[in-house]
């Protein structure tokens, strides 16, 4: 027996797999499945589309091989783009006086290509950047063409940063300090002052709002970052004393990374813009309100407050923001500000596609139970697994559970005593997992299912084994259990006969996913389709453009994988060309970031090579192939070569 099983559906459609794997719900209209099974993606929300499996193709004649990160650049305009048109629907259908002026945050991808792309399709909007970091300013300053857009500088500034941020003022750039903590005010004047450069400040206020979700933690009155209400009162005096009125211009506030209840949102919103109000009452020339990040994307699909989800569209995100600063400042007879967001996930996880292939499965039902043999006597506890498994008392499901379970335990002490070899404690068990699977096809197929039964399927699960790295390309997966959408690009107009959970490469246990995204709860196995031989099976990890290509690392050395960057195309016969292509680190790369360095590590490797053929141990023209070949190697992928 195997731990597949078949679906009792009379045939498979495609439709069946976008229900099952969840497309409609967390697709945003960007995936769908053609009548072949072949997973599609429609970056502009229309009837074109691209055949994701096509895409593998062609980057692997370029010699781009899985694992293969796929940027759809099509798919990142429209992000932008919709972001931008909401929130100007939102003030016109408002009657709103102020602007919308978003900036995405470079810490959410700070990939050359991904900035360059949002920069282009927000240039109608006048959309800007916002950094948080010396290496993120550098990037912003030089980056930045649109003197109608924004720099927003937050995070911890040491002089030299607030040195760059002045000096980019000079340059004719719209860059505001964003006071994270007191101590920044003081510096900020003397500074300016030094420079003769008069500059733009936003305070950061700490609400006592606090966020929901996985990063609840980042928002509240113990914030790291932020303002207290005292330290705002204070650090307006300094800026008065200083003759630096004029330069307070914009609050900002941030409630957390994928918040995922509206009601969270609209009262952070209005806390800030009460503060907004009094600021502007005190004298201070108010007009810009920055309502941060915290824009979510719904990973499982389910619309809900859940903290891999959102009970919200973006549309409604927009509406509320603009809304409730509106109403907030009209009853305190406040001119509007212009409004600014950050939302980083939003506008690029989407984009972004991780492909694996399934390079070999591990099933605790490989190797079935042997026929018993009728010339050996069969130990007891081996005759009454089989009968077990046979069902000769005819028990009910649980009842044969226990009985299993308790002859396993039995096997495991006698072959520890040695009453049991080899042979028998490997019969015991196949016959043991052999029980277990039948019991899971059962329960499948069952109304009622005990509890002591319901772990049996995850138990059961066979484990794909994928050729990637989780701590490379799905960090949020390992370091805060952050759901991702994973289905096959292929044959989806088959039934999915395998319950499975996915593993990488890596020699660490943690390298695994075994939580799946699902609209009522978490799935903790993915029912995939049966390996072929000879024949790739390649998965696709969805919404992966936020955070992952910055914070993956190189546990194992696997570094970062081949990338191509996508565009559509009419004019092509399959829809779509390839602009860009990013080789992954090399071998040589990897062992580089270590302190290694590949001509020393050549050069040893030959020292033993030659020793090794001077003893008669090998052949010389042996050890040159080896030499060769040791060298190849530094020069190639550091993946599993498929």
């Amino acid at each position: 027996m195997t731990a597949s099983h078949k679906d009792t559906t009379p045939s498979w459609t495609v439709a069946d797999s976008e229900n099952y794997y969840g497309l409609k719900r967390w697709g945003g209209g960007h995936f769908s499945v053609d009548d072949e099974g072949f997973m599609q993606v429609h970056p502009l929300c229309d009837q074109r589309s691209i055949r994701i499996h096509d895409i593998v193709k062609e980057a692997a004649q370029k010699g781009l091989k899985p694992p293969l990160t796929v940027r759809i650049q099509d798919l990142l305009h429209t992000r932008v783009i919709q972001l931008n048109q909401l929130f100007r629907d939102a003030i016109k259908d408002e009657k709103y006086d102020g602007r919308y002026r978003g900036v995405f945050p470079i810490k959410v991808n700070q990939l050359r290509e991904v900035v360059e792309e949002i920069q282009d399709a927000g240039k109608p909007f006048n959309y800007g950047l916002e950094c948080g970091s010396k290496p993120e300013l550098m990037i912003a300053i030089a980056m930045h063409k649109d003197p109608k857009s924004l720099i927003i500088c937050n995070g911890y500034k040491d002089d030299e940063f607030i040195r760059l941020a002045l000096q980019g003022l000079r340059l004719g750039k719209e860059i505001y300090l964003v006071v994270e903590q007191l101590s920044e005010v003081p510096r900020i004047i003397q500074i300016s002052k030094k420079l003769g450069v008069t500059p733009r400040i936003g305070f950061r206020i700490k609400l006592s709002t606090v966020g929901e979700g996985k990063w609840a933690s980042s928002s509240g009155e113990d914030a790291k970052f932020g303002l207290t209400s005292p330290e705002i009162i204070d650090g307006a005096r300094r800026l008065k004393r200083a003759g630096l009125v004029e330069s307070l211009r914009l609050i900002h506030f941030h409630i957390g990374s994928q918040v995922p209840n509206i009601q969270t949102i609209k009262k952070a919103t209005v806390e800030a813009a009460r503060f907004y109000c009094e600021l502007k009452k005190m004298g201070f020339p108010m007009e810009l309100m920055d309502v941060g990040g915290g824009l979510g994307i719904d990973y499982d699909g389910s619309r809900s407050n859940y903290e891999s989800s959102m009970n919200y569209t973006m549309r409604e995100y927009a509406r509320d923001v603009v809304y409730n600063i509106k109403s907030v400042c009209q009853d305190a007879g406040i001119d509007v500000p212009d409004i600014v967001t950050e939302s980083g996930r939003a506008i690029v996880a989407p984009h972004s596609i991780l492909i694996t292939e399934v390079c070999d499965r591990i099933s605790k039902t490989a190797v079935p139970p042997r026929p018993a043999s009728k010339r050996k006597k069969i130990n007891p506890v081996l005759r009454d697994l089989q009968a077990n498994l046979d069902n000769e008392h005819g028990s009910t499901p649980l009842e044969r559970y226990h009985d299993a379970l308790q002859k396993k335990e039995e096997a495991n002490h006698l072959f520890s005593l040695g009453y049991l070899d080899l042979a028998e404690r490997a019969q015991a068990d196949s016959t043991y997992w052999a029980i277990c699977q039948e019991l899971c096809e059962q329960a499948k197929h069952s109304r009622y299912t005990p509890e002591e039964l319901e772990s049996l399927p995850q138990m059961m699960a066979e484990q794909y084994v994928c050729n990637f790295s989780v701590f490379q390309s799905l960090i949020d997966h390992w370091a805060c259990k952050q759901l991702f959408p994973v289905a096959p690009l292929h044959r989806l107009n088959e039934s999915p006969d395998v319950d499975a959970t996915l593993v990488d490469i890596t020699c660490d246990s943690e390298g695994k996913v075994s939580s799946f995204t699902d609209v009522e709860d978490i799935r903790h196995t993915l029912r995939l389709h049966e390996l072929k031989p000879k024949e790739p099976y390649y998965l696709g990890v969805f919404l992966v453009g936020a955070y992952q290509d910055i914070m993956g690392d190189l546990h194992n050395l696997f570094g970062r994988v081949n990338e191509v960057h996508v565009f559509l195309e009419d004019d092509e016969e399959d829809g779509f060309y390839i602009e860009d292509s990013i080789k992954g680190f090399t071998v040589n790369d990897v062992i580089g970031f270590t302190q290694y360095d590949g001509h020393i590590l050549t050069r040893l490797m030959k020292k033993q090579i030659d020793r090794a053929t001077k003893a008669d141990e090998i052949k010389p023209r042996e050890g040159t192939r080896m030499l060769d070949e040791y060298a190849e190697l530094l020069r190639g992928h550091t993946y599993l070569a498929t």
